[in-house]
This record gives structure tokens, sequence and C-alpha cells, in this order.
């Protein structure tokens, strides 16, 4: 990414749901006269141009491209060339029709370019050369009516359509212009898929360029050193490239993928790049920075005072570190009150849901409607709402945008949230994130800010009620220190009520099928989840002991605590870790089988193409069985490809879910602080989505391995390992799962997470009922699977207790020993 981003002059956006290509944009004077003026208007809306037709042309075939130029040397007046899709070149003077000629063995269309010097139409054929035939050779060949050769033609009369010169440059081309500055040389620009040429008229090479990125478009222009041309390169990293003939000049960061650039003046502006995108994003940017009109004062020579130096230099090393530990810029007074943002979540499903093509299955998916407020005290501009949710969580509206809000203005906007996936979301808490400029007197471009808040989705728009279930596979306790409540209470619209009003029993079914049973102890303080799939008890539980905290808060009781003692269970969450890691060598593999499977489909269409225009007919020798075989082979991996990508994003997302239960289940285990808890959340959940390129396993390796060697370190020793600086996908997830292991043992020996070296040293702790530590040396020694089955076991069966209060998501947790009765 450039340091530098093109400065913005003007920009709008042309069209509604159009796509725009490389010849979708001519910057020119629209009235020829030189002098800018138009009829004067009386609207504020300014001149205005009349546009006259002259003559039209009805093709008879579908038009690829076309370029105009004083063809065969004719004066005052252009002709038009247009080249069919099949490889017709028609050409037009004015208002007639002259001639049209077939390109000898074009099979697709190339850019096509006139130059004025050799009176000649170059471009670029499918078989990847650069190709030049003169004018005169196409008005005096054979009709474009009569492909065929004739009788006539064969005895030599009529000529045949002869290229002038040719040159492989072994890729498809995007693009192509002649450029000529001097008067008696021009040279030949292409700009190819990897490598961007610049040619002599003759079709000698002059120099080349390897490109390191995939470029869009290209623009040769006037250099202001003799003897050189400057090219602007766009590429579809929204980057713009200035290169001096080889040499890059300049990099610029761009609003968006540019398809056609060009430099004009505009209002007595020189150089202004005009950029235009596929979707009709048109901007007119500069390059550079804005100019500073300050001087500095010229300041009187004086003798140093160390001594002062060095006491003022402590004092700023104390503001430096207050300013960090409060991990604030500016007063969060005067931020916050330059513009709130609020969300508030509709009590009731939309009366007609809003979800569409949906993949849950027979169940009626509901949506919920929620709207965000945006209210600001000064004037603001360049206002920019973003919303997001956990998928599949979909949003019917996630972008909304404002020029300018007035001071003391309030907007509103509103969107509707549904399940579009037929699992569970990660979370059910959405972020609204509004970016604005704030102007002031020295900066009236505004000063940009990011407000934002958080919004809490219902349970019931991801799960139903279901039926209770007496058996699972996986099931979590959760003790109390307080007398049941009814789940009835807890969890309204979830059951009927019953006489007693005691329910104690409640069955939930996710939207995708998972069943979840929670049960709450009559004569204990315990509540029971569980679930057939372990992932699933997480939205259960952190639901109840959110609804079980706000149920006492508004009791007015504020002791209300939980707390975690038993096993954390590894080696369910190990099985969702190596389901996750197999899908992605699984897709790797695919990935390099289809990729063979193309050079081989590319390989027998050459081959073919080389047969066909043969003009000796030779068999096939079954090329054309094959051809079609590997084209189905190439469908069927990218539809695996395919499939194993939402496979994919379907185990990371189930295995988040797992990630946030183990994470609340250590915290509440080991009693670790809203800190500690951040920095475990840190190094378990780094991404948002995982790629081949940067998964999940290999990052989180990387943050334990650090977390080790620096907080959790058992010796200096540990803390001098240097960690490896490049993440690479493992062979295996041998070493993760060991590093797991090894840091739930540390903070059961007393470890304590922070992030800096001071706490490494070990510390003596009292440990939980149901935790037994292991000596070091011998945790290292063994294995990884006989570390998860002797550190960890009694893993069906999760036990939580709370002596003491622990705040954990923002909430006092709690438990208590024991379970019975239940």
């Amino acid at each position: 990414m450039s340091l530098f981003k093109a400065r913005d002059w003007w920009s709008t956006v042309l069209g509604d749901k159009e796509e725009f290509d490389q010849g979708c944009l001519c910057l020119a004077d629209v009235d020829n006269t030189g002098n800018g003026q138009g009829t004067l208007g009386n609207v504020e809306h300014g001149n205005q141009y009349q546009i006259k037709l002259m003559y039209e042309h009805n093709l008879q075939r579908t038009a690829c491209n076309m370029t105009y130029g004083s063809f065969g040397g004719v004066k005052g007046r252009d002709l038009i060339c247009i080249q069919s899709v099949d490889g017709m070149l028609m050409v037009f003077e004015q208002e007639s029709y002259a001639f049209g000629r077939f390109l000898p063995g074009s099979l697709l269309p190339g850019p096509l370019a006139y130059s004025s010097r050799t009176d000649s139409f170059i471009t670029v054929s499918s078989c990847h050369q650069v190709e030049s035939y003169k004018y005169q050779v196409l008005a005096f060949a054979t009709d474009a009516d009569k492909r065929q050769e004739t009788e006539q033609q064969k005895h030599g009369s009529g000529k045949r359509l002869v290229v002038d010169w040719t040159l492989n440059i072994g890729e498809q081309a995007i693009d192509i212009c002649i450029v000529s500055f001097i008067q008696s040389a021009s040279s030949v620009f292409v700009l190819g898929e990897r490598n961007f040429f610049c040619l002599k008229d003759n079709g000698q090479i002059q120099f080349m360029k390897k490109l390191d990125y995939s470029p869009s478009c290209f623009l040769p222009y006037c250099s202001v050193s003799e003897g050189t041309i400057n090219t602007l390169i766009g590429n579809h990293n929204n980057m713009l490239h200035v290169y001096q003939d080889v040499t890059l000049k300049w990099a610029t960061q761009l609003p968006h993928v540019p398809v056609a650039v060009r430099v004009g003046c505009l209002h007595d502006l020189k150089g202004v790049i005009v950029t235009l995108s596929d979707d009709g994003h048109l901007q007119c940017s500069y390059l550079g920075t804005d100019p500073s009109l300050f001087q500095a004062p010229k300041v009187e020579s004086r003798e140093l005072n160390y001594d002062e130096l060095d006491m003022e230099l402590k004092e700023l090393q104390k503001v430096i570190k207050n300013v960090n530990k409060s991990q604030d810029v500016w007063p969060l007074t005067e931020r916050e009150d330059d513009l709130k943002v609020s969300a508030m979540v509709s009590p009731n499903f939309d009366s007609v849901s809003q979800a569409t093509d949906v993949e849950v299955g027979a169940d009626l998916v509901p949506s919920v409607t929620v709207k965000v407020t945006l209210k600001n005290r000064v004037a603001l501009q360049k206002i920019k709402l973003s919303i997001y949710v956990q998928p599949p969580l979909v949003l019917t509206g996630d972008q909304f945008t404002f020029e300018f809000m007035a001071p003391e203005m309030t907007r509103t906007v509103g969107f509707s949230v549904y399940l579009k996936g037929s699992y569970s979301p990660p979370e059910l808490e959405g972020n609204a994130v509004v970016s604005y400029s704030r102007p002031t007197e020295r900066n009236p471009d505004g000063i940009p800010r990011v407000s934002q808040c958080k919004f809490r989705l219902p349970l019931k728009l991801v799960c139903l009620p279901g039926q209770p279930s007496k058996t699972a596979s996986h099931k979590l306790t959760i003790d109390t220190n307080k007398s049941p409540v009814s789940l009835l209470s807890l969890f309204p619209g979830f059951a009927k009520q019953s006489e007693d009003d005691q329910v104690n029993v409640m069955g939930f079914r996710f939207l995708g099928g998972s069943q979840v049973t929670l049960l709450a102890s009559k004569t204990s303080q315990r509540y029971r989840i569980q679930s057939e799939q372990f992932e699933d008890l997480w939205l259960i539980t952190n639901e109840l002991i959110i609804r079980l905290q706000e149920y006492f808060e508004k009791q007015g009781i504020k002791d209300f605590t939980c707390s975690f003692s038993g096993s954390v269970p590894l080696e369910e969450y190990f099985e969702l870790i190596d389901h996750h890691f197999e899908l992605r060598i699984n897709g790797e593999k695919l990935e390099e089988l289809l990729s063979e499977r193309a050079v081989q489909f590319r390989a027998i269409q050459r081959r073919l193409l080389t047969r066909f225009k043969d003009k000796t007919p030779a068999p096939l020798q079954h090329l054309d069985t094959l051809l079609d075989g590997t084209y189905k082979q190439v469908i069927a991996l990218a539809d695996a490809v395919e499939e194993n990508q939402d496979n994919l994003f379907q185990s990371f997302t189930r295995l988040k879910s797992a990630t946030h239960l183990v994470i609340l289940l250590i915290g509440l285990w080991q009693k670790l602080s809203a800190d500690q808890i951040a920095i475990l959340e840190a190094a378990f959940l780094p991404l948002q989505q995982d790629t081949q390129e940067l998964g999940w396993e290999e990052t989180v390796d990387a943050a334990l391995s650090h977390l080790l060697k620096t907080c959790l370190s058992k010796s200096s020793k540990e803390q001098a390992l240097n960690l490896n600086s490049q993440l690479g996908i493992p062979k295996d997830t041998s070493q993760l799962k060991k590093h797991i292991t090894l840091l739930c043992d540390r903070l059961a020996k007393g470890g304590r997470l922070c992030l800096s070296t001071d706490a490494a040293a070990p510390q003596t702790m009292v440990m939980p009922g149901g935790c037994a530590t292991i000596p070091e040396s011998d945790l290292e020694g063994r294995s990884i699977d006989q570390d998860s089955s002797e550190l960890f076991t009694n893993h069906k069966h999760l036990m939580v207790e709370t002596p003491v209060p622990v705040v954990f998501y923002g909430l006092s947790k709690f438990s208590k020993p024991g379970f019975s009765n239940m």
C-alpha cells in the first residue's frame, strides 16, 4: 500500500447499475471551441451545451471497439474504423460506409489503435501477437463478404490481406496506445497482463517492463525530460503507478480500481488525473500534498543545559506513560459530544419477513428491524455509517452515507437482520461504526474521527422453542450463589406458562436444526446446559449468564456471582480444530488440482487451434474428446473448491463459537480479570475470517507462543527464544494443541496474563476443586494426546463453582462447588 493517496479534487457516480470499461472515458473540449464558453444558463446549474446529431450508422455486426484518424492521408477530416466481435474491420467516411475487411485468423478481437505516421492499424490477435496492417493493403484487399478464396483470386486477380509486421508478446493485451511527440518517430505502447511493452513503429522492442501486479489500464503521456515518456498504469490493488520509461517515479492509492485513466487541464489546473471505475465512479485527482505556507522562525543559538534536558525528558516520559495507560489521544467528552450514536432493536419481528435467499430449510426465517440514530452537536461532513454482524447473519443494508450534517441535526436509518445460513452465528452482537470529518478553521477538509455503538440481537432471531432432551453428549453445569430462577422468567416466549409458574426445563432449537436443553435445579443453585454439539453450548450459556445478571440487577441484588471449576473440554475443542484444518488442507489440494487441469485445458486448446489453422487437414487424434473430458474435470473441481470453501466457512464459524466457550470457561476457572480475558480473546480470535494464505491455526499458534515465552514463561531461557517471523500453514495441528494445553497448565500453576514481562516469575495460588497440576518437565516430555487426556479429563460433564466474583464480558460471573438433585 502506498504511503501517498490521490488528492480528491472532484468526484461523482455515473449511471445506475451500469458497467464501464476502458472505452467509456474521453476527456476533451465538449464544444470544440477552445474557450469552454456555452450558452449562459438562467439557473444555478451553469452553462448549457447542445449536442446535434450529424450522422449515424446502423451496424450489421456487433461492435467491440473503434479507432479514428486520417486514414490514407486524407486532409481536413477523420475516418472511423470499427472492429466487430468476429474480427471484421469496418471503415466509415463520415455518413458513408467505405469497406469492410476480416483480419486473417481472427478468433477473438483485441485492442485496436491507428498510427498516422505509418498509416497502419495495430492490434493484438488471440495468438498473443502484435500485428500491423497497412491501410492501403486493407483498402485493396478482397471484400469482407468473400472470406473464402474464389477461383478468380486463385488465378492472381485481387489481393489477399497481408500483415505488415508481427511481434509475439506471449500474453493477452489489455490496451494499445500510439504516442508521437516527435514528428520523425512514434512509439507503440502495449499493456499486457504481466508486462508493459514499448515498440518502435516497425515492430522492434524499444523497452519492456515486467509488472509485479495485475494492471487494469494505462496512459502514456509527454515527459518533462527529453527523450523519455511518462506512463500511468492502474492496477487491481487500487493503485496508480507513474513510470518514466521503465523507472517507477511515483505510486499513489486510489479509492477504486480504475478501468480508464486520462490526464487533462480543468479550470486552469494542469495535470488533473481523471479515473473511471467499472461501476461508474468518476474522480478527478492530483498527486502530492497541499503546500505549506508556514515558515519556521529563526532560532537564536544558546548553550545547552544537559541537566535541565534530562529533567524535561523524564517529565515527558511520564506524560507518555500516562497517555499510554489511558489509551486515548483526546478527551472522551469532547469526542463523544461531536456525534452520539445509538441503536435500538425492535422488540417484535417484522410483520413481513425480509429474509431472502435463505439456506435454513423448512423453518420460516424471521427478521428484526434495527434503527441507528445519529445526533451531532457540531457541523460534520463525509459521514459514513457501516453496520457489522456476525455471519451467517445478514443485513438488508450495511452502508449509509451522508455528505453533510448541520449542527443539532438527527438522522435515523433502519435495516433488517435475519439468519441466512443453516448454522448458528458465534455472536448475537452487532456493531455500528460511523466515520466522519469535523471541519476546523485550520483544516476545512475536517479531522477524521470514528464513533461506534453496539447492539444486541434477540435470541429468538436464531432460535425457536424446542423439545427438551434428557440425554446429550456434552453437558455444562453452572452454580450460582442465589436461589434458582424460573426459566419462564428468564426466557419468556420459549415455554408455556405452568401452574406453579416454575419452569425448570426448557428446550431450544436453532433454525439450523440443532437442539439445546437448559435445566434449572429445584433444590440447589445450579443450571445445566446440554447439547449434542459442543459449539452449540456457547450461545445458550452466554445468554443464560447475561439474563441472570439482568434479572438480579432488577431485584437490586449486586452480589450475584458465578465461576467455573472443572476440566476444560480441550478434547472436543481439538476435534473442531482438526476438522477446520483438514478442510484447509483439502482446499489447498483441490486448488492445486484445479490449476493443473486448467494448464492442461489451455494446452489442448492451443493444440486444437494449431490443427484448425493448418491449411493441410490433419486428424485431431482424439484431442476434441480429451478437451471435453478436461473441461468436465475443471468444472467438477471448481464445484468441489466452492463446496469446500462453504464448508470451511461454516467450520470456522463453529470454531469461533467453541473458542468463545473455551475462553469463558478458562476465565471463570482461573477467575481472570477483564484485561486478562481481553488478552485471551486477542490470542484466540485474531481473525474475522481465515484464508489459505493466512489461517487461524498459524496465527493463534504464534500468539500463544508469544504468551508462553513472555508473561507465562517459567524461566529467562524461554524469554530469550526467538519466534518465527513468517507465518505459513503448518504440517499438522500437534504444535498448536500442545501450546493450548501448556497455556492451560501454566494458568493452573499460577501464571498471570499481562502485556509486560514483569509477571513472568512463577506465582503461588490455591487451585480450584477438580484441577490437578502436572510437573512442567513431565508435561513437556509427553505427547500432546497424552497431555490432553490426563490433564483435562471428565470432558463430557463440565463443572462451574462460585466462591469469588469475577468480572467477565462486563458481567459478574459466579459459582459454587457441587452438583446434585438436578
